[in-house]
């Protein structure tokens, strides 16, 4: 059941009521200890608070009560959130955990996590770097519109609003920047080279294809003729005045100054406590206590027994030559690639219906939310990743999408596209996102939660599970597969080297070229992308070796009681969750199913 946007504290009323009824069944509601009905006060207040504090968020989310603002990147905003979430843990500590359910103490330990984790980071100026070749307003702002809901008169006045505001927050951006180059809290400057083309790409799209522009190209019949072209009128005018002179304002401070002024090396090493700061990201995405080294070594024995793997598919299919000459062979020839971006798109939706059917055999509960295929945008596309997944709207009114990479046909290979699709839509991100959304009885923060190495790791394990939909058929996709698996091991290789044990650049791309099927350009981009992005890449491979290892665990433990689905269902029923609270999920799982 989903409530109506009205005064928060009725909110708060109904949605603790919802959780009560659950967590108290048997008791009378006016039994509710008053440390549970704080804690869902706190819940709520704060959810409203992130709604309202980053606005953005909340129109992906298909809450339109901010769509007329964007978040304040002042610094003084910036000091204002970090305080708030130190009193947020203090409120939190006033309550009496002892009082709790036992489900209400897991929703106070996840909740005290997150928080703990923002207070952490905040030691770090890391908000001193908010621009990269994959977030800014270069692409940010672009995709955001692209998200938003035009259906009546208000939303696209609140979108004249958000027009009139991006200048403002283009020069919050720039002020962040340039207290950046001062703290020497950088970027290297190697990924960000097609950072100007981007801006340079939002200044010069003729209004009329302008992806800002486009609201006003099409109108619900509802409003008025009269109407819509005083809204196209006001449209033209801001997209004009406002917000191209303030990307042109970012293209000369970006290229005259800030750019200048980047890394030469690669490695987060370079900034003020680099090294403490590397290790902060690796705790916060892998939700472990590792250490680089232990992960660098975790990968090397990966890597080695993936290749081996691989080596078997190469001596199958008969090729005669080393790993070097298939992998060259894969990259070039023809026959693996598609030579219309409408063909590859086509290619992946035939692959999401051939899986949709087989769903059933590895799980008892399924997402009612749909999801479907979209290509990249154009703007976004030479400098992002080969695909993501955008999960859909809280309020049901956008599907789940996953998005595939048409830029440089002959650098998306098919022997690669089954792995892609299992990760990306089902049973990948779609699945356990939009399981998570229809979690009605657990608080928001819980539905949205984000710990990557369970959302990765989930993703990576769902590849694995192809052979049992049906994928993976020919010993080539079965390659395709294991790249992508090897691709994984070579991240926890890689992304140490560079931020941990000093690699350069180019080192990382010479492992990734010898031990993948990747293309070179995938390999550059991903590169480029670890560089910006420290320890995020460690959280799949890590994630999902503790799912495999569960799985083991649980197979071995129940024997011929072990049903895949329960297991499968069992993994996903709490949302996202960090691994060692994964593990006493799992634990208490096969301590019931063995007793029963």
């Amino acid at each position: 059941m989903t409530f109506p946007p009205i005064n928060g504290v009725v909110i708060m009323v109904l949605v603790g009521a919802s959780f009560f009824s659950q967590s108290t069944r048997g008791q009378g509601q006016t039994e509710v200890p008053a440390a549970t009905v704080r804690l869902y006060q706190l819940f709520d207040q704060e959810w409203e608070y992130q709604l309202k504090t980053y606005p953005e968020n909340a129109t992906y989310q298909g809450d339109r009560r901010y769509n007329d603002r964007l978040t304040d990147w002042s610094l003084a905003a910036i000091e204002a959130r970090q305080q708030h979430q130190k009193v947020v843990l203090d409120e939190l500590g006033n309550i009496d955990r002892n009082q709790l359910s036992p489900v209400d103490q897991l929703n106070y330990d996840l909740f005290r996590k997150e928080y703990r984790d923002a207070v952490a980071a905040s030691q770090f100026p890391s908000y001193l770097m908010p621009v990269t070749q994959l977030r800014g307003p270069q692409l940010d702002f672009p995709q955001l519109v692209s998200f938003t809901p035009f259906t009546s008169m208000e939303d696209y006045q609140a979108y004249l609003k958000r027009l009139r505001a991006f200048p403002m927050q283009v020069d919050q951006i720039i002020i962040l920047l340039r207290e950046g180059i001062r703290q020497k809290w950088l970027r290297p400057a190697a990924p960000l080279r097609g950072v100007a083309e981007q801006i340079q790409q939002q200044m010069d799209t003729p209004l009329e294809k302008h992806p800002l522009y486009q609201p006003f190209r099409h109108f619900p019949e509802e409003i008025p003729e009269s109407e819509q072209q005083k809204l196209q009128k006001a449209g033209k005018e801001l997209i004009m005045s406002a917000v191209l002179p303030a990307y042109r304002k970012f293209y000369q401070f970006w290229t005259k100054t800030y750019y200048p002024a980047t890394f030469k090396r690669a490695g987060i090493w370079q900034v003020p406590d680099g090294d403490a700061y590397y290790q902060n990201r690796i705790a916060y995405f892998t939700t472990t206590s590792m250490t680089a080294e232990e992960i660098h070594q975790i990968g090397l024995r990966e890597v080695k027994r993936i290749r081996l793997e691989m080596e078997k598919i190469i001596k199958e299919v008969g090729f005669e030559g080393d790993f070097a000459a298939f992998v060259k062979f894969l990259r070039s020839d023809p026959r693996f690639y598609y030579t219309s971006a409408k063909a590859l798109l086509i290619g992946y939706r035939d692959i999401c219906k051939r899986i949709d059917p087989e769903l059933v055999k590895l799980f008892g509960k399924l997402p009612r939310i749909p999801y479907g295929v979209r290509e990249i945008p154009a703007y976004q596309a030479p400098t992002t990743y080969t695909a993501y997944y955008q999960p859909p709207a809280d309020d049901g009114s956008r599907a789940g999408y996953f998005y595939a990479n048409t830029y440089k046909l002959e650098t998306r290979p098919k022997y690669e596209m089954e792995a892609l699709t299992a990760h990306e839509a089902v049973p990948g991100h779609h699945l356990q996102i939009a399981l998570a959304l229809e979690l009605k009885n657990l608080p928001e923060f819980r539905r949205h939660s984000e710990f990557t190495a369970f959302v990765e790791g989930w993703a990576l394990y769902a590849e694995s599970l192809g052979k049992a939909l049906g994928l993976y058929q020919s010993p080539y996709s079965k390659f395709g597969q294991l790249t992508y698996e090897m691709w994984r091991a070579c991240r926890l290789v890689v992304d140490t080297g560079i931020h941990s044990l000093h690699w350069t650049r180019q080192q990382a791309i010479d492992y990734l070229v010898a031990n993948t099927a990747k293309t070179e350009h995938d390999i550059a981009t991903e590169v480029d992308r670890y560089i910006v992005w420290p320890g995020q890449a460690l959280a799949y491979k890590i994630g999902e070796l503790k799912i495999k290892e569960l799985r083991a665990k649980a197979e071995k433990a129940l024997g011929n009681k072990f049903n895949i689905r329960k297991f499968h269902d069992k993994v996903l029923e709490n949302g996202a969750i960090p691994l060692d609270v994964l593990e006493r999920v799992i634990d208490d799982y096969i301590r019931d199913e063995s007793q029963g």
